[in-house]
């Protein structure tokens, strides 16, 4: 699974594979935790983040979601810049 970016110890990444689902979402996993956000709400959809990492993932989804979105719909990913 391609990573996107990291912050603060949360790695973002997209998966693209047979059984990947709508709506568009990312991957976000902060050490034993893990989470999936909806691209263009930012909202958690499954995952059991701390809400301080919630927080800061819907943040640079916010920064980010037309790129994100387009790359759910092309299946190219490329690194995007983290939070700061």
């Amino acid at each position: 699974m391609p990573e996107i970016t990291r912050f603060y110890g949360i790695v973002i990444k997209m998966y693209f594979r047979s059984g990947e689902h709508e709506p568009s979402h990312i991957h976000a996993i902060y050490g034993e935790y893990m989470g999936e956000f909806n691209v263009l709400t930012g909202e958690m959809i499954v995952g059991d983040l701390p809400q301080k990492a919630q927080n800061m993932v819907a943040e640079w989804l916010e920064i980010h979601k037309n790129e994100l979105q387009m790359m759910w719909e092309t299946e190219k990913i490329k690194k995007l810049p983290p939070l700061v």
